[in-house]
């Protein structure tokens, strides 16, 4: 199977468990909305990836640390489209969550996908218990405080937020989680995988703040954002060219940081395909 068919897979059997007669309907429905289309999935693909690369031993522990890692993104974005936060009406070319299902609904699918996802860790880790200690820290500090994707939105509700702090905790962390879970989930120590994780996640957002600056096709998000609401960017501290220049540092570093392995050049590969994406198009064409 393909990895982006066992990403699928892995959801629909977590989404699927929880649809049943006595949920109420408006929550499923809700949930299924949240997950359902995906974007590029690339956090539970990095995941399954660095599992592959680390051997792959028990796929089902792996499809449920992948399954987590994409539950625990698409609940931050259906918490981060909340009027109190980015009062976003659009994701992923369709109305919010909370624009087509309600805010009461869109705030208790979030935290229904939060428990989802460590419901998902607790079922796999059943056939390899020393594993499922270690998954859910490693999961559990990318979306907690002190340096999770939480705090990573809560850093946005300072008078004023390190740049690197809080771009490492919005972003990076959860790429964190999804490297180092992939290695932990096929028997294989997390610690070498971890700066991939956080370069990835670098880029991630310096992407994310170009994005916000410059208008790419194909992207619903309004452009402005960040200076609008005062929050740290790459953009603000080093212009447009020289974020662009970060962003490319940021890709080369991860790809070199890929450890030695089995898989390691077919890692390289997806690090490369995946980077290519990142940048708004026409800054990429300007570049070259």
């Amino acid at each position: 199977m393909t990895l982006p068919a066992r990403v699928d897979a892995a959801l629909k059997a977590a989404i699927d468990r929880a649809d049943m007669p006595s949920a109420p309907p408006g929550l499923i429905k809700a949930l299924r909305y949240a997950v359902f289309p995906g974007g590029a999935r690339v956090r539970p693909m990095l995941c399954l990836a660095v599992a592959r690369a680390c051997g792959d031993d028990r796929p089902a522990i792996s499809d449920a640390a992948a399954a987590a890692v994409e539950l625990l993104h698409c609940a931050s974005l259906v918490h981060d489209d909340l009027p109190c936060f980015d009062n976003a009406s659009f994701r992923r070319g369709k109305p919010s969550v909370h624009s087509l299902h309600g805010e009461p609904l869109a705030l208790l699918a979030g935290d229904a996908l939060i428990v989802m996802a460590f419901e998902r860790l607790a079922i796999a880790g059943a056939a390899e218990p020393t594993r499922i200690g270690p998954l859910i820290e490693t999961i559990a500090r990318g979306v907690g405080a002190p340096a999770g994707i939480t705090a990573g939105q809560a850093w946005e509700s300072e008078p004023s937020a390190p740049l690197d702090i809080y771009h490492q905790a919005k972003t990076g962390a959860l790429f964190v989680a999804a490297t180092t879970s992939g290695a932990i989930a096929a028997g294989s120590e997390g610690t070498p995988w971890r700066f991939l994780g956080e370069t990835l996640g670098a880029a991630y957002q310096v992407a994310d703040d170009l994005m916000d600056a410059v208008q790419s096709e194909g992207c619903d998000k309004p452009i402005g954002q960040d200076a609008l609401l005062h929050r740290p960017s790459a953009v603000a501290e080093r212009g447009i060219q020289g974020a662009l220049a970060k962003l490319n540092e940021l890709v080369e570093l991860a790809v070199a940081s890929v450890p030695d392995c089995e898989g390691a050049q077919e890692m390289r590969d997806l690090v490369r395909m995946t980077a290519m994406r990142l940048a708004p198009k026409q800054l990429s064409r300007s570049a070259a």
